[in-house]
C-alpha cells in the first residue's frame, strides 16, 4: 500500500506539471492581452505595466518564474484587482465548495437509495419510473436546468431570491447541480446492486437462512457501493469546478464565476492560480478514493 501511493503521488507530481505547463502555454496563445481592453490606457503605459508583471519576457522565462514564485508560496497578484490571489481564492472557494458537496452529498443519498429501490423492484412501476426520470435528470444539462428554475421559482412565483447578499439562496443552485450527480449514481447504484445480488456469496448467504435485509445492506449494498466510490472520486472535483456556469446563472460569488471574470479578463496570475488549485484537488481526490477501495473491499490489491 506504501508502495502504491508513493508511485501515486510521484504520477501527481508529473500530472500537476503537465496540467501547469499546458495551461500557462496555452493561455498565452491566445491573441489579446490583460491590458489590451482598457481604452483609458496609453500604448507608453500598457508597455510600462507589461514589463512591471515580466510580460514581455520569453514565454519559458515567466513560466519558470512563476512556478519558482509558486512553489515559494506565492500565489500572485491579480492583474486586474491588485489583490493578493490566494485569500481571495481562499474565500470564493468556501462559498464554492459549500454549494458542491451539498449538491454531492443530496445526490449521494438519494442516489443509493434510488438505485437500490430500482434494482429491487427491477421491471416494476418504480424501476420504470425512476429510468424515465434518470433519464432526464441525465439529459438536462446543470445550466440548462438552474435556467428553468430560476424563471419558474424566482421570476414566475417569486417564491425565491435570484441572490440577496445578506440571505444567500442556494436551494436552486444546490437542486441545479444535484440532479445530474443523482441520476447517474442512481443508474450506477443498480447496475453495481444486481450485478452483486447475482453473486455466488448471495446464494450462498441466502442458502444459510441470512435475513434479507442483511443480504441486501452489508453484503450487497456494500459491493454495490465500489463503482459509486470510483465515481465520487473525481466528482468531488468536477461539482466544485462545473458550478461555474451555475454560479454565473445565480450571481453567487464563488471561485467559478471569478475563474469566468479572470478568463475574459484575461488576467494570467489569477487563471493559473485557479487551474493549479483544482488540478491539487482532483489528483488528491483520486488518490483518497484508491484509498477508500481498500477500505470498503479488503479484497482489493494494489501493484
Amino acid at each position: 500500500m506504501a508502495k502504491y501511493i508513493v508511485k501515486r503521488l510521484i504520477m501527481a507530481v508529473v500530472a500537476f506539471i503537465a496540467v501547469s505547463a499546458i495551461t500557462f502555454f496555452v493561455m498565452n496563445l491566445i491573441p489579446g492581452g490583460p491590458f489590451t481592453s482598457e481604452k483609458a490606457m496609453t500604448k507608453e503605459v500598457i508597455a510600462t505595466l507589461t514589463k512591471r508583471y515580466g510580460l514581455d519576457k520569453p514565454i519559458g522565462v515567466q513560466y519558470l518564474n512563476y512556478m519558482g514564485n509558486f512553489l515559494r508560496g506565492d500565489w500572485g497578484v491579480s492583474l486586474k484587482t491588485q489583490r493578493e490571489i490566494w485569500p481571495d481564492l481562499q474565500s470564493r472557494f468556501g462559498v464554492s465548495a459549500r454549494l458542491g458537496l451539498s449538491a454531492l452529498a443530496i445526490a449521494t443519498v438519494f442516489g443509493v437509495i434510488f438505485g437500490s429501490i430500482s434494482a429491487l423492484t427491477r421491471n416494476k412501476w418504480p424501476d420504470r419510473l425512476l429510468v424515465v426520470l434518470t433519464t432526464l435528470g441525465t439529459a438536462i444539462p446543470s445550466f440548462v436546468l438552474a435556467t428553468l428554475l430560476m424563471l419558474l421559482f424566482c421570476m414566475q412565483l417569486n417564491l425565491l431570491p435570484i441572490w440577496d447578499v445578506h440571505h444567500p439562496n442556494y436551494i436552486l443552485p444546490i437542486i441545479s447541480l444535484a440532479v445530474y450527480p443523482m441520476a447517474y449514481i442512481t443508474r450506477l447504484t443498480k447496475t453495481s446492486m444486481l450485478d452483486a445480488l447475482n453473486q455466488d456469496y448471495i446464494t450462498t448467504a441466502k442458502a444459510k437462512g441470512v435475513p434479507e435485509s442483511k443480504i441486501i445492506f452489508v453484503h450487497a449494498l456494500r459491493n454495490a457501493l465500489i463503482p459509486v466510490v470510483t465515481y465520487l472520486g473525481p466528482e468531488v472535483a468536477y461539482i466544485i469546478t462545473g458550478s461555474m456556469v451555475v454560479e454565473s446563472i445565480f450571481t453567487i460569488p464563488g471561485m467559478g464565476t471569478m475563474f469566468v471574470q479572470s478568463i475574459n479578463d484575461r488576467d494570467y496570475p489569477y487563471i493559473m492560480a485557479v487551474t493549479i488549485f483544482l488540478a491539487m484537488l482532483m489528483i488528491i481526490a483520486n488518490l483518497i478514493t484508491d484509498i477508500v477501495y481498500k477500505i470498503i473491499d479488503p479484497r482489493i490489491t494494489f501493484d
